[in-house]
């Protein structure tokens, strides 16, 4: 066996067994070919065999090289697996993965962007965009993420025979969890204009959002719309499109929402996921309290 074919097992099982994402297949198999080469494994064994010791020492060089707390707690959550893996492929009849640690990782805060900013950003990149089309287009799919709490990879994924739903939209999350989301009514006329603008044939069982030469619409064009809004409002660089999510569950949890729900509407696995809100929201009362109060 080769470390390609081990590679490309890997690959397989994360793709079409586990359904990551295709962010998170390259992170990971990049990861695992590092180890691999870095420890000459060429089958199952001798990764399953790979202990604590070599995997920490594999994890200090890469921190040698520049990687980061965060980066160092991502790749070793990829190597157990990888090595959980290769113990089933070697007939490890319990296979479990090296008792290692990894670097503490200090949550941060998400930054959201308040209720008045979200709408200048919808209206200014609707005037922004080079073509009528373009703009409706980028406006509904920034509504579905301040809107309905969608990630930008989830709103991207919508096909044609999504956009008539009506107030309830489902989703296909991280992982292949599905959920139910609401869609506003603004949203639901931003995607109306968006298909009447289109000059592209909206087909039920392909992209519903549809770049300029036609083919599905990438990431990279809804943060560079982002961008240019958050450029000309002079929001800080924290306004991405992803912020937007963090705004809808802020806004929502600021409103009265309960957690439970809050973590079904985001797609969220666990609980604690959703808790950071709980933060988000108390980081803004404080700081409405020390504007507002004589004594702040």
């Amino acid at each position: 066996m080769s470390r390609a074919a081990l590679i490309g097992a890997w690959r397989a099982h994360l793709a079409d067994n586990r359904r990551r994402s295709p962010h998170t297949v390259r992170a990971y198999v990049a990861a695992a070919d590092r180890l691999a080469a870095a420890l000459g494994c060429n089958d199952w064994p001798s990764v399953a065999r790979i202990e604590a010791h070599a995997l920490r020492t594999h994890l200090a060089a890469r921190r040698a090289e520049g990687l980061g707390n965060a980066s160092t707690a991502r790749e070793l959550s990829a190597l157990k697996g990888f090595i959980v893996f290769a113990r089933v492929q070697a007939g490890d009849p319990e296979p479990s993965a090296p008792r290692l640690r990894g670097p503490r990782i200090k949550k941060g805060l998400p930054r959201p962007v308040t209720p008045d900013e979200a709408v200048n950003v919808m209206e200014l990149v609707d005037t922004l965009a080079k073509d009528d089309w373009i703009g409706a287009r980028d406006r509904a799919v920034l509504l579905l993420m301040y809107g309905s709490g969608l990630r930008i990879a989830e709103a991207l994924s919508l096909q044609g025979c999504d956009a008539h739903q009506g107030e309830v939209l489902q989703v296909t999350g991280k992982g292949g969890k599905q959920r139910m989301v609401p869609v506003l009514p603004i949203t639901r006329a931003a995607i109306a204009e968006y298909l009447r603008l289109c000059p592209w044939p909206i087909i039920p069982d392909a992209a519903l959002f549809r770049g300029a030469k036609g083919g599905p619409l990438s990431p990279a064009m809804v943060q560079r719309a982002m961008a240019q809004a958050r450029r000309a409002l002079g929001l800080p660089d924290t306004a991405t499109p992803h912020a937007l999510r963090h705004s809808f569950a802020s806004h929502l949890l600021s409103a009265g929402a309960d957690l439970r729900s809050l973590q079904e509407l985001l797609g969220h696995a666990s609980l604690g996921s959703t808790q950071i809100y709980t933060r988000v929201d108390a980081a803004s009362l404080l700081d409405n309290y020390r504007t507002a109060h004589p004594r702040g």
